[in-house]
């Protein structure tokens, strides 16, 4: 499994810097030709087109990331100025593009969220830089389709944009290959065709004062290691049951199991940005629409109500999805305070896991 280890800002930045850079290398030995005049592989563009389509790209998420766009994309459009703009001055926005992208992700705050529609409405400086990356390694690869040179792009790149974007995909031997199958764009031994596709962000689930980000694999994939998943936490954290959930995530990742909305949530107080614990699930909804969520509170969090404020919230969010019809939670019968928590959000005991005197087992059911 390759994932690029590096979170925040700075790596984000230097990724889209580094994806950039490739495209740019291998597309300039054709800067000399007419783009407009060659399809660009299976895409319906022309490769000059596409180029300009991928500088829309880069520019439209700095800007959706540098002014926290919030609803909608900001009314503004990127197009190759002057009109008969040739490969040369198309490589060359190529390259700002990547720059004014690669600058947004490193000055934006962890936090900073931007508009993007799919699938759960906002992104943020690693989502985005991902995104752009994505566009940059795959249209680059259409247009060297059409132009007949070479382009293979790093693992380690490749291997990014799946964990960050196709976190439901196994990754494989070989990130550059699963790209192309995973986007319609190839054959993978053993794989169905692909005919259409979309790619993830990370979900968000707002409480009163905190907001529940989804771990992304990248963001598992550190936890597990012993890093901090890149969230300020505080004393102590992260702890022992996110770190579990981390590496549940990194496991069902490498088996191609993973489901996105199904994973940790970090819980994040908004006042201050750091992270107090986590809240999940154990798996997706089973047959029957029941779905499993577990929780994990810093000592020096608890006693102010935040483990009540996220349960109902993530439970409220789980129970709004298609297929699920109700939430269940274990606790042991000495463990009080969960079982209050439980009960303040919404739970109700529903009976014993191993008989009477077993693990107590509640839960909340849809309306």
């Amino acid at each position: 499994m390759t994932i690029l280890g590096a979170l925040g800002g700075d790596a984000a930045a230097r990724a889209v810097t580094d994806t950039v850079a490739e495209a740019v290398a291998a597309l300039r030995p054709a800067a000399g030709r007419d783009w407009s005049g060659v399809r660009a592989g299976q895409v319906e563009w022309d490769c000059l087109h596409t180029a300009e389509h991928m500088v829309s790209d880069l520019f439209a998420y700095a800007t959706q990331l540098a002014t926290r766009a919030p609803a909608a994309y900001r009314p503004v459009e990127y197009t190759l100025d002057p009109p008969g703009t040739g490969a040369e001055g198309a490589l060359e926005a190529i390259e700002a593009g990547g720059v004014m992208l690669a600058l947004a992700c490193r000055t934006a705050p962890r936090a900073a969220r931007g508009f993007h529609p799919y699938p759960f409405r906002s992104a943020g400086r690693e989502g985005f830089a991902a995104m752009g990356m994505a566009e940059v390694l795959l249209h680059t690869h259409d247009m060297a389709q059409g132009l007949d040179v070479a382009f293979r792009p790093s693992a380690e790149l490749c291997g990014y944009v799946l964990a960050r974007l196709f976190p439901h995909v196994r990754q494989g031997d070989d990130p550059w290959r699963t790209l192309l199958w995973a986007t319609g764009r190839g054959e993978l031994p053993g794989e169905e065709p692909v005919d259409g596709w979309r790619w993830y962000n990370n979900p968000l689930v707002e409480a009163e004062r905190l907001t529940l980000e989804a771990l992304t694999v990248p963001a598992a994939a550190d936890l597990a290691l012993g890093g901090d998943g890149g969230f300020d936490w505080v004393s102590g954290g992260p702890f022992e049951g996110t770190r579990e959930g981390a590496s549940l995530i990194t496991a069902a990742y490498e088996k191609g199991a993973f489901r996105p909305e199904w994973g940790s949530y970090v819980l994040v107080r908004r006042e201050d940005d750091r992270a107090v614990g986590s809240m999940g699930f154990h798996g997706p909804p089973d047959e029957e629409g029941r779905v499993e969520i577990g929780y994990d509170l810093a000592v020096a969090a608890r006693g102010k109500g935040y483990a009540t404020e996220a349960l109902r919230a993530l439970a409220g969010w789980a129970l709004a999805r298609d297929g699920v019809s109700v939430v269940t939670a274990r606790v042991d019968p000495a463990n009080a305070a969960s079982r209050h928590v439980l009960e303040r959000g919404g739970f109700r005991q529903a009976g014993h896991v191993d008989g009477a005197g077993g693990v107590l087992v509640f839960e909340r059911r849809g309306d």
